[in-house]
């Protein structure tokens, strides 16, 4: 909704001008298999008080390798039960190697009220890769209109 010359906004309207940030970092490490799984507390609930609010999330994932191999791992976001298009992705080979990979999301929430916000990682093949909680972070920024 546009703001127009001389007209009167009220402290709700405001409100939702100024973007809200929200950050987590996971509370534990997560053993990755190929089944796409929740990283140890990564779910922030975040309100909206308007239809269509904006969301950008930014995730960091540190991955480190446990076992030798070849396979790659992914990271995740989750809006609501549904998972926005991108991953973090990151491989290594040998034992002895971690980095981080980091991703953004942007995406509209259409309804007003509560929306779920979780980081999910997975990896492609076996196991030997895990998700090191304590440098694993999600950061998400809400946008509404007036």
């Amino acid at each position: 909704m546009p703001v127009y010359a001389g007209q009167n906004l009220t402290a709700g309207q405001f409100n939702r001008l100024q973007p809200r940030p929200s950050e987590v970092t996971a509370s534990g490490n997560l053993a990755l298999t190929t089944t796409e799984a929740d990283v140890p507390g990564t779910a922030l609930t975040l309100a909206t008080t308007a239809a269509n609010a904006v969301y950008v999330a930014t995730a960091t994932f540190s991955f480190d390798i446990t076992t030798a191999t070849t396979a790659f791992a992914s990271g995740a976001l989750d809006v609501d039960g549904s998972a926005p298009s991108g991953q973090a992705r990151w491989s290594g080979e040998v034992g002895t190697d971690f980095g981080p990979a980091v991703q953004q999301w942007s995406g509209t929430l259409p309804a007003v009220g509560n929306h779920t916000f979780k980081l999910r990682g997975s990896m492609s093949s076996g196991t030997g890769i895990t998700i090191l909680g304590a440098y694993t972070r999600l950061i998400v920024v809400i946008y509404e209109v007036v």
